[in-house]
This record gives C-alpha cells, sequence and structure tokens, in this order.
C-alpha cells in the first residue's frame, strides 16, 4: 500500500507550512517529529544559550527536551548518558492515564483554577482518591461562579427597582418604551462585553499577564456591582451594568486561557467542562441572593408595594432589598483578587515576555512550571516544547494573514461556523431568559415571593443536570448530546408557553408553567450549556484559535444581550405565550443546524480534527440525512439489518489528506478509509 510518510530525519518547516494549510496543526502539536538526535542536540544546546538559566538545570533540560520529542524516549536503550532518576519516572507513570491517575495533580494547580470551599472535598476524592492531599481542594471555579452570579443578581432585584425607577406597571408590562428600558438595563453589560469588553482582552493580557488581568477585572466587577446598589434612576443603573461588562469581556476570555495555559493537556478538557458547570453554580447563587434578600427592612411589605411614590420606593427602608441583591456578586471577585497574586503566572505569557528580550523571564517561567507539576522534568519537558512551539506560530503569523485564512480556508471556514453555530444557538434557545427574567415572568402566576424560590429551584436544576456533563460529553459525544436534547428543549419551551394559555392564576398554569421550565433546564444544562465553549476551543486550528474564539466569544454575548433587550417587548407585544412560542421555534430550527452544520469532535486529535473539516458540508448534511433515517429504521421500527451510513471523503480531495490521520472507525461518524496514490515518487 502507498504511503504519504516522510523520512525519518524529515520534518516540517516553514515551507512546509507555506505549501500545505493542513500540516500546520502537525508542527504545533510536536515541531520534533522525526529529528535526529544530532538535530535536537543542536536545539538543546541552542536554547540553553538563549535562555541563560542556571547551569544546575542544563541536564534536566536536556532530558526534558528529547522527552517532550518521544514520550518512550527513555523506555529503552539510549545512544547518550541520560538517565531518569526514580522520582521523575514515578512523576511520569503518574501522569499517563494507563498506569497512573491524571487527575493527581500538585495542590497549586487546583488552588489555580479553584478556591477551596467546605464540602466539594468529595469529588476530587473520587478523582484522585481519598488518601492524596490534594483532595482537600475544593472544586468551586471562582471566576465562573462570579460570572454566573453577575448574570442572575438582577433576576430578582428588577421585581422592585423597575417601579422606584418608573420603569415597570402594574401588570409588569408597562408601555413598549419602559418595557424597551427594562431589557436595555438587563442586557447592559453583554452589549458591553460584545462592542468593548471581549476585544480589551488581549491588550490588557499583554501589559498585564494573565493574573493582572484578572486581578484589574475581579477589581472592575466588584466596583460595579456595588454602584448598581447606589443607583436612582434607570440610566445610573445602565451605565453602572454597562461597565460591568469590562469586567466581565475580558475575565470571562482570560480565566479559561490561564487555566488551560497551566494544566497538562490530559485534564485541560475536564477544566473546560469545570467552567461552565461552576458558572452553573454562580447562576443559582444569584438566585438564592434574590430570595435571601426580599425580606430586607420593608422591602416586600404593603408600605412599599408598587403603588407608592418613587420617592417612598427609593428610601433605605423600600430599597435596601433590590440594593443588596444587585451588589451581592461583588464578594467572590474581591477573593479571587486577593489570592491570584499568590499563584504563579502563565508561564506561556512569561515566555512570550522572554521573547522580547527579557531573558529573566525564562528561568521565571521555568520556575511557575515546576510549581504546577511533580518534577523538574516534567516542568523542563514543557518549557521546550512551549519554546519552540511559538517559534512555529511566529512563523505562521509572519508569513499568514490569519484573519481572511479564518474565512478562506475551507477546513477553517467550517470549524467557525459550528463554532458560531452552537454559541449562537445557546442564546437562541431562550435559557438566559429564565437566567433574566424568570422571576417577573413567574411573579404574574405565583406572586413575588413564591416567583422568586421557583426561580431558585430552577438555578439549582440548571446546576445539579450540569454535573452528568462532565462524563458524557467524552462518552456520548458534543454533536450527540446537541441532537439528542434539542427536541426536548423545544417541547418543554412549547409546553412553558402553552401553560400561559391557562387561566390566571390557577394550579394547572402554575403547574405546567414550572414542569416547562424546569424540564427545560433539565434538558439544557447537560447539552446545550456546556457544549459550546467546549466544541469552539477544540475545533479551531492552533494557529488561528484566538481570534476564532474571540469571534465565537463576541457572537455568544452579542446575542446574550440581543435576547435580554428584546424579551421585554416580545413579553409586552406578543405576551409570554407568544414569546416562549418564538424560542421553541428556534429551537427546532436549531435542531436542523446542528445536525448538518455541526461535525461530531469527541476523542478526535487535533491532526482528526482537520480531516473531519475538510470533508465538505454539503457531503456531511447528505450523510446525516442517511444517519437519521438508519436511527428511524434501527431503533424506532426495530430493523436490526439496517445498515449505518459510512461518511466519505470525495475522490477529488483523497489526495489532499493523509488518511492515516482519519478518526477510528469506533466513532459514530465513520470516514471509509481508502489508500492515497503514492504522490512523493
Amino acid at each position: 500500500m502507498a504511503t504519504s510518510e516522510k523520512a525519518e530525519d524529515v520534518y516540517f518547516t516553514s515551507e512546509d507550512m507555506d505549501a500545505a494549510p493542513g500540516n500546520i496543526n502537525s508542527v504545533l502539536v510536536n515541531p520534533f517529529i522525526g529529528m535526529r538526535h544530532e538535530k535536537m542536540d543542536e536545539l538543546i544546546g541552542a536554547f540553553i544559550n538563549k535562555t541563560k538559566i542556571e547551569d544546575i538545570y542544563h541536564e534536566v533540560i536536556r532530558k526534558g527536551a528529547f522527552l517532550a520529542q518521544d514520550r518512550e524516549a527513555f523506555r529503552g536503550p539510549r545512544i547518550d548518558t541520560l538517565r531518569l532518576k526514580p522520582d521523575e519516572l514515578e512523576a511520569l507513570r503518574q501522569e499517563d492515564p494507563k498506569t497512573g491517575n491524571k487527575w493527581n495533580q500538585p495542590w497549586i494547580l487546583y488552588a489555580l483554577v479553584e478556591v477551596v470551599t467546605p464540602g466539594t472535598n468529595l469529588i476530587l476524592d473520587t478523582l484522585i482518591g481519598a488518601d492524596d492531599t490534594d483532595s482537600k481542594l475544593g472544586c468551586c471555579s471562582l471566576g465562573a461562579a462570579v460570572q454566573g452570579w453577575d448574570e442572575t443578581a438582577v433576576n430578582g432585584a428588577q421585581l422592585f427597582y423597575q417601579y422606584a425607577f418608573g420603569i415597570g406597571s402594574e401588570d409588569g408590562n408597562g408601555t413598549g418604551k419602559d418595557a424597551g428600558l427594562r431589557g436595555l438595563v438587563n442586557a447592559a453589560p453583554y452589549l458591553c462585553c460584545a462592542v468593548l469588553g471581549c476585544w480589551l482582552t488581549e491588550p490588557l493580557n499583554r501589559v498585564l499577564g494573565r493574573r493582572g488581568t484578572i486581578f484589574v477585572t475581579c477589581l472592575i466587577s466588584s466596583a460595579t456591582c456595588v454602584a448598581q446598589a447606589f443607583t436612582s434612576q434607570w440610566w445610573h443603573l445602565f451605565l453602572a451594568r454597562f461597565c460591568l461588562g469590562l469586567g466581565i469581556g475580558p475575565k470571562s476570555a482570560t480565566i479559561p486561557i490561564y487555566s488551560a495555559e497551566c494544566v497538562p493537556a490530559t485534564i485541560r478538557g475536564g477544566l473546560v467542562m469545570m467552567w461552565q458547570m461552576w458558572t452553573a453554580f454562580g447562576i443559582m447563587l444569584g438566585y438564592i441572593a434574590g430570595v435571601i434578600f426580599r425580606n430586607v427592612l420593608h422591602g416586600d411589605s404593603k408600605t412599599c408595594d408598587k403603588h407608592s411614590s418613587r420617592e417612598t420606593l427609593l428610601s433605605l427602608q423600600c430599597s435596601l432589598n433590590w440594593r443588596l441583591m444587585l451588589a451581592s456578586p461583588m464578594l467572590l471577585p474581591l477573593i479571587a483578587a486577593a489570592y491570584v497574586f499568590t499563584l504563579p503566572e502563565s508561564p506561556r505569557w512569561l515566555l512570550l515576555k522572554a521573547r522580547q528580550g527579557k531573558i529573566t523571564y525564562y528561568e521565571k517561567a521555568f520556575r511557575s512550571l515546576c510549581r504546577l507539576r511533580h518534577s523538574r522534568l516534567q516542568a523542563a519537558r514543557d518549557l521546550f516544547l512551549m519554546h519552540h512551539l511559538l517559534d512555529g506560530e511566529e512563523k505562521i503569523k509572519q508569513n499568514r494573514n490569519r484573519f481572511v485564512e479564518l474565512w478562506s480556508v475551507d477546513r477553517n471556514r467550517r470549524a467557525l461556523v459550528a463554532s458560531l453555530t452552537v454559541m449562537f444557538l445557546q442564546q437562541i434557545c431562550g435559557v438566559n431568559v429564565m437566567a433574566f427574567y424568570s422571576s417577573e415572568i413567574l411573579s404574574p402566576v405565583l406572586g413575588d415571593k413564591a416567583g422568586l424560590l421557583a426561580s431558585m429551584g430552577f438555578g439549582i436544576l440548571n446546576f445539579l443536570f450540569a454535573l452528568p456533563a462532565v462524563y458524557t460529553i467524552d462518552t456520548f459525544g458534543r454533536r450527540n448530546l446537541l441532537l439528542c436534547t434539542y427536541p426536548f428543549l423545544a417541547f418543554f419551551q412549547l409546553l412553558t408557553a402553552m401553560g400561559f394559555l391557562l387561566p390566571d392564576p390557577s394550579h394547572s398554569q402554575t403547574g405546567l408553567v414550572l414542569t416547562g421550565m424546569y424540564l427545560f433546564s433539565v434538558f439544557y444544562s447537560p447539552g446545550q450549556g456546556p457544549v459550546p465553549f467546549v466544541y469552539s476551543a477544540e475545533s479551531m486550528p492552533l494557529y488561528v484559535r484566538d481570534l476564532g474564539m474571540s469571534m465565537a466569544t463576541a457572537t455568544l454575548w452579542f446575542f446574550n444581550f440581543l435576547l435580554a433587550v428584546t424579551f421585554p417587548r416580545f413579553q409586552y407585544s406578543f405576551g409570554n405565550t407568544g414569546a416562549f412560542g418564538y424560542y421553541a421555534a428556534w429551537c427546532v430550527v436549531g435542531w436542523f443546524m446542528i445536525l448538518f452544520l455541526v461535525p461530531e469532535t469527541k476523542n478526535l486529535t487535533l491532526e482528526q480534527l482537520d480531516a473531519r473539516f475538510n470533508i465538505p458540508t454539503r457531503t456531511h448534511a447528505r450523510w446525516a440525512v442517511k444517519e437519521v433515517v438508519f436511527v428511524i429504521q434501527y431503533y424506532v421500527l426495530g430493523r436490526k439489518g439496517a445498515t449505518r451510513p459510512v461518511l466519505s471523503l470525495p475522490t477529488e480531495n483523497e489526495t489532499e489528506i493523509d488518511l492515516r490521520r482519519l478518526p477510528p472507525r469506533k466513532l459514530s461518524m465513520e470516514i471509509e478509509s481508502r489508500e492515497i496514490p503514492d504522490t512523493e515518487a
């Protein structure tokens, strides 16, 4: 059989990258593939001379470099005198998923992405063993919880401040203008994120570093939460919440980057999932704060009801409850800001600074990695690999217009379209209508107090049912989770819409509305909730990932803003039934968009992702229709003789793709194996 393998001493050069975009990820995964021992020695010597790292680290740097080239480098006999020590062998054994436990990491690594919280030790006890000292760490991402709490702090507060600001009415809707102003106030942070906040991420990180950016944005988040509590006009609150977006936007982009740059690749996906899960936890905290502060002073008494004068409603006795709700998220960002500088800086960021002429930053990067790994050998390996990956990235950036290639290269465009699709659908399915307005929606049905309690129930379900996704997202698959949950999202949005057609108020209406909203949360949390960020982060090629993720994140925040600002007008014009029916229709449309535009990405290497996204959209769509027919025949009609369709590559593109890198046949989306003509002869 003909093969496309290169000779042993050949490795990818900048000319290879210019000629074949498909080779880029191979360069950025391991730039040392196929190098001879002499060439590696030359690279190691140049690295040591350039970095000026202390002499005592030279031997471990050399061992780490050969380990970066091949993780089996020390399993057999060697032609040099390098040998691993017993503690180094044990560290490598522990990080290997086949022989150790990938969750057994230094405590400082978990402290970087988590904060110690009582009652969460059981999670890590399960992951790394009850006897491990790292199990004392909790599993709560402060940054994620801050973001979630910021989103729902306004949920209960708006039941009260809308009358104090003169933008509400007895039926909760008011005029069309009032409804628009309520939506604008709620949506202000996400407007800022989309048009300004997300785009400040790069300059803030370049100047302040990862820790500095997190510190500053946490202070902004805390200060603006306090500012919200001292407002007396709707536009005051709009400005305070708009400035809150300056904290949410850069922070939401920086914290995942900071974590990803510090953690080993073996647990990186799990930590991405943790971010989404603890965002749901923060959303739940916002609902709980609404219940706790509702009865502060006279805020919920008859003397402070919606018929009172604005002066009365703005008095301390009547307004302290909603002011505390808006200010409550200020605590978590202060905790994060207080301890972020006790953690090591991102080694990758330190290397970027070192390459700008600050030579001492090479050793700082090494020391940072030593704190984040069990052994100096692992730190040396990762440092050497990071340094040369940055070399490859710089060559790519010099020779390419990355923004143009994000759209002009077929593989990149398909990954971007799929990522933007799942980000768009996460918002348009209507989930954040619940996050922002559930108390206002339920208040006419249940009353203010019961409406807040019912909203808290929605938040608790949202968090609890995000937990299974930690397992299912890598076993059941991203695409399968979406396709299986979206019909239920559409059905339960429609059920909620129909509930508002029943007599108001009545037990039947209450039961149907709550059933629809709660079961929507149950099916949203393990599917559409965690998938978009995981999918977008992994599907983009490395050399355009920062651009692609910026675009995907901005898309998410823009439609978050659009959802928040338009719902009150929808509610005013079409009622709750029309609004929820609209989102149900989008869930139906979303199922078809996922079917045709979103390929499966679970368990694929970067090279396999190249092959997956090299398949034309038209070919994938035709296969998807056949797959649906097969599922109906096999699982619904019980025709066990039905044959699963195979996703085949078009004949004219066969020579452009290394089929040895295609996904294994055990995946649900199979690709037909074919021989590759020998093009190197």
